[in-house]
């Protein structure tokens, strides 16, 4: 009997990069059995002037209207949570923050403890701030009590496209704006590894 996991994929993406790995996350946390999976998306900040001035931009934020926007209810249904965002400048974007600096009535009610979390990135350039991003993301699960779970190179595909700290592509790659099956690979990998400790801690009775 499969162990039952409730998984939430919660991310920002601009012109669908980070949407891509998201989705990959979510497809592959569905794969697995007794996980029930929420695909979400925080609210847009950025001006429509902002948005206008970049065509990507305008046809991703069109195509995925119909993805539910993130609320503190998916934090708290969640088992599991992964969460993605480019790197804006090495920090994660305005746009996930603010999502995550509306979960004290969670953090302190205890309700985010002993969750499982996991993080993902995106930036325009090599080596433009990957890392420090995720690791700004983990310091938010580390208040919250989290149980962090890293993709590290506990897999072939680590050593190709992989990252140890969590699934990201570099979006200004010439003719590859979007990631491709390398980066896609490392995203379901590190996604079927989260859901899976999640569910063994489940199973070893650990409350969330």
């Amino acid at each position: 009997m499969p162990t039952p996991v409730n998984v939430a994929v919660i991310y920002y993406s601009s012109t669908g990069t980070v949407h891509a790995l998201a989705k990959a996350a979510a497809d592959e946390a569905a794969g697995v059995d007794g996980a029930d999976v929420r695909l979400r998306r925080v609210r847009e900040l950025a001006p429509d002037s902002a948005i206008e001035s970049n065509a990507n931009w305008v046809a991703h934020r069109n195509a995925t209207r119909d993805i539910p926007e993130a609320t503190l209810d998916d934090l708290d249904w969640a088992d599991v949570f992964m969460l993605g965002t480019p790197t804006r400048y090495g920090l994660p974007t305005s746009q996930l923050k603010q999502f995550i600096d509306q979960s004290s009535p969670l953090w302190e009610a205890g309700k985010l403890v002993n969750k499982v979390a996991t993080s993902f990135t995106s930036s325009a350039t090599t080596h433009g701030g990957q890392e420090s991003t995720i690791l700004s993301l983990n310091n938010t699960f580390y208040h919250w009590g989290c149980i962090i779970v890293p993709p590290g190179y506990a897999d072939p595909v680590q050593f190709k496209h992989g990252n140890p700290y969590g699934a990201s592509h570099v979006g200004g790659t010439p003719g590859q704006p979007l990631p491709g099956e390398d980066q896609l690979n490392a995203m379901r990998f590190q996604s079927r590894r989260t859901v899976s400790v999640g569910q063994a801690l489940l199973r070893g009775g650990l409350t969330v």
